[in-house]
């Protein structure tokens, strides 16, 4: 059986997520094949901020970078390693595309940019991402654990985090308080 990629799609946790770190959660997918799944966090902003970040790596930052914006809880594994999700898909030296216009980069000259000139300004830093092994993320959506609608770009990239969740599941015509903490089969 062909795994559907849900890559370019949201996850939104449902009520009943009892995993402290997917709890009211909505999770972007950057990669999703037969092997797993990759996604980040994109409404869990830290208490640190891009600055601070820049400052603890060594990388110098200019009026134009945006020293304010906050470094995001990008998911549980690898939250030493700092992940930019971002929008142009440029050429970094260690990047996964997404799409023709989105794409997750690890490298550190992608931070020296937004350090130096701000670009790329559409742009979310974070720590640590999502992983989920093979199958197991079908197996958490055959348990109802996360709604799916196709991410936009939008609402990752121009709303604030607070109103992220409720946005994507509007593409749904969903209200999360209308969401039920049971899980149903039909």
């Amino acid at each position: 059986m062909d795994t559907v990629s849900l890559a370019n799609h949201f996850l939104i946790a449902m009520p009943a997520m009892a995993d402290p770190n997917f709890s009211r959660s909505l999770t972007y997918i950057c990669e999703h094949n037969a092997e797993g799944a990759l996604g980040v966090i994109i409404n869990r902003p830290t208490d640190m901020t891009l600055g601070t970040l820049l400052e603890r790596v060594d990388i110098a930052y200019e009026e134009k970078a945006p020293a304010t914006a906050p470094i995001y809880f990008g998911g549980p594994v690898q939250t030493d390693r700092g992940f930019v999700l971002h929008q142009p898909a440029q050429q970094w030296q260690s990047q996964l595309r997404v799409d023709n216009n989105i794409a997750l980069t690890s490298s550190r000259d992608i931070l020296q940019s937004i350090g130096q000139t701000g670009e790329p300004s559409k742009a979310l830093v974070m720590l640590g991402y999502s992983g989920w092994a093979a199958g197991q993320l079908e197996w958490e959506l055959a348990q109802n654990a996360w709604l799916t609608v196709q991410a936009d770009p939008h609402i990752i990239f121009d709303l604030p985090p607070e109103v992220r969740l409720d946005a994507a599941l509007h593409l749904l015509g969903v209200d999360f308080s209308n969401l039920s903490e049971v899980a149903g089969h039909a």
